[in-house]
């Protein structure tokens, strides 16, 4: 029997590998674009950028460092160079893909970093699988910019799993569903009407403002935002800001809300500050052709009668006031019960001189 040659004999030592499979490497240099393991083949394995990440940007001497072990999977026993290639993040996304059917079978929640903003969702990455998760599914409302997202960390459930078609779909907006619910349930259990409770302003419109009081948005309407009067609630409240309101009435899961506090209620001392025979002093609110309503401070307006503007005959109150002057005006009339306030500028000016008549000759 012939001897080996020692070629022959550390050929022999060497393991034969097949395209697909999982082997263990350990690295013996570092470059920017690649890294290079022994693999106990004839030849080293050489683990490109491309196919250790997605990442572009990356470095590969910052991912390891010679004498590292690592588990690749062999793409190509000869690339026509005679080297290897190997590919860690398929590898990767392999053991993903398995982790995640897990996770759908077991309707388990998953939290990973958002690593793309689409036109139709979002990219999340799962140990190198992605997961898609449509815009309709990120919120429980309409999202309109969805960039805020980028490299956030979100939780999410897989409803959808499909890897041959590479369809995997994630969930967002049934976490935020659930978690309202709860959230609405603990509220709904210590609030009732005539609570005073914290809010944030969530959305201002037209005509009134949604406060987020904790898992229910409550309204508070434009007419609730003060005694006085509004004209543009986003003039009164901004977005985000926090303040106390008053929970006026509660129907099903709605929540009306107030601002109009009792103890500030200026009708509360308005028989005193605005008695009969005070003079007082107002602003010209709003106009009509029987009179104009005095504004004597917010939520206490009084009616100056078109006959109380002058002596003289007043057609109609646009023709000697407009809206926003100030006035001053005698209080002729008070009604607490009914808040009706009657004022007089008419009883303020002096009457005219009356012409002696001369005496006739006889």
């Amino acid at each position: 029997m012939s001897e080996l040659s020692f070629e022959q004999m550390l050929e022999e030592s060497l393991k034969t590998i097949r395209n697909g499979e999982i082997v263990e490497g350990t690295v013996i240099d570092t470059k920017p674009d690649q890294l290079i393991l022994n693999i106990g083949y004839k030849a080293d394995g050489i683990l490109s950028k491309n196919e250790y990440s997605n990442d572009s940007s990356i470095d590969m001497t910052t991912v390891a460092q010679p004498g590292d072990k690592m588990e690749v999977k062999v793409l190509k026993v000869n690339d026509g160079e005679g080297q290897v290639l190997l590919t860690y993040k398929r590898l990767a996304a392999e053991k993903g893909n398995k982790r995640l059917e897990e996770a759908f079978e077991n309707k388990e929640v998953l939290t990973a970093k958002v690593t793309q903003v689409l036109n139709g969702g979002l990219s999340v990455t799962v140990e190198e699988s992605r997961v898609f998760i449509p815009a309709s599914l990120v919120s429980d409302m309409y999202e309109r910019d969805l960039n805020k997202y980028a490299d956030q960390e979100i939780s999410f459930v897989i409803t959808e799993f499909n890897p041959r078609r590479r369809r995997i779909i994630g969930d967002r907006k049934q976490l935020i569903v659930a978690e309202k619910a709860k959230l609405q349930e603990e509220l709904f259990s210590r609030i009732q009407a005539g609570d005073v409770v914290e809010g944030t302003v969530k959305n201002v419109t037209d005509f009134g403002a949604f406060i987020d009081l904790g898992g229910v948005d409550g309204l508070l309407h434009i007419s609730e935002m003060s005694w006085g009067r509004v004209e543009n609630p986003k003039k009164v409240l901004k977005v985000g800001e926090a303040l106390n309101v008053l929970i006026k009435e509660i129907n099903g899961t709605k929540v009306a809300l107030s601002l109009k506090f009792d103890d500030q209620n200026p009708w509360l001392n308005a028989d005193q500050k605005y008695a009969v025979g005070n003079i007082v002093e107002g602003r010209v609110a709003r106009m009509t052709d029987f009179g104009a309503f005095v504004e004597l401070e917010p939520g206490v307006d009084a009616l100056l009668h078109v006959s109380q503007i002058s002596r003289e005959h007043v057609e109609k109150p646009a023709d000697v006031l407009s809206a926003g002057q100030v006035i001053e005006a005698k209080v002729v009339d008070f009604n607490g019960e009914d808040q009706k306030i009657s004022l007089s500028m008419k009883a303020l000016e002096k009457a005219a001189p009356v012409e002696e008549e001369a005496p006739v000759e006889e």
